[in-house]
């Protein structure tokens, strides 16, 4: 049971006192919009981060998810990915395939990683020309107020620096407006070449959702999910407001813990 549904501006805040039970709804929620989306399009379009993520999303291959989510109807993209080797222990599509993708039924033609072999550029290029692709067949449905992209879900972690995808503070990738994918070889965090879905392809998803955990990460949430004022540098994390979609946030006590109000019972 959470311990708090807020809802701020347009977005929702969960908090969980164990982190059992933010796994479990998070299984939840992702099972729930796939089910609906399955029913409503006949697929489900989802796009997937890296870091802990994976692992917070594990309870999707134990039972009942592992036999009740229509797996087959699942296309899995990545919102972020290192320009690395997929064998690499930095890749975000082997942190999926060994945590997630291995241990359900995926249809393997249905996993859309990138072109490890090329340039973090012509790979971004690569990538956003499947994506377009599959906005043309409906297998991604379109924005109805741009010509973005509308992934079903796209789920997303955060760094304690506020980062999202490979979205880092003060970067000039995040003004990007005319790419759906970008690139950037200077990222502050290794491994500097890296590809990733740029603000307005996340921002016109039908759900987004925020999922954080940890005492490190308590100042970033309070500064992307309160008012803080003007003063104060915006976050990547604080940029997602999807434009016609839903935001959750999924937050352990120790990363809700500098929110404003945050006061739990012990």
């Amino acid at each position: 049971m959470a311990l708090s549904g807020a809802n701020k501006d347009g977005r929702e805040v969960r908090i969980y006192e164990y982190l059992d039970e933010l796994n479990t709804d998070l299984a939840d929620y992702i099972a729930e919009l796939s089910e609906a989306s399955v029913k409503e399009r006949g697929v489900f379009a989802i796009a997937l981060s890296g870091g802990s993520l994976i692992s917070l999303m594990g309870k999707l291959c134990e039972a009942p998810y592992s036999k009740t989510v229509d797996w087959a109807k699942w296309y899995i993209f990545w919102v972020d990915e290192r320009v690395v080797a997929k064998n690499h222990a930095d890749s975000n599509y082997k942190l999926a395939k060994d945590g997630l993708l291995s241990k359900v039924p995926i249809v393997p033609s249905h996993v859309h990683s990138i072109n490890d072999t090329v340039s973090a550029e012509k790979a971004a290029e690569d990538y956003e020309f499947v994506i377009r692709q599959l906005v043309r067949t409906r297998v991604i449905s379109v924005s109805d107020i741009s010509d973005c992209p509308k992934f079903d879900l796209i789920l997303l972690g955060m760094g304690p620096d506020g980062h999202v995808a490979s979205l880092f503070p003060n970067h000039s990738i995040l003004d990007e407006k005319e790419e759906w994918v970008t690139f950037l070889t200077d990222s502050p965090k290794p491994p500097p070449e890296r590809i990733t879905f740029t603000l307005p392809v996340i921002n016109s998803a039908s759900n987004v959702a925020i999922v954080v955990t940890g005492t490190s990460k308590a100042e970033a949430v309070h500064s992307a999910i309160d008012d803080v004022g003007p003063d104060c540098p915006t976050l990547p994390a604080k940029m997602v407001q999807p434009t016609k979609g839903n935001l959750v946030w999924f937050l352990d006590k120790a990363a809700a813990s500098k929110l404003d109000g945050a006061k739990f019972s012990e």
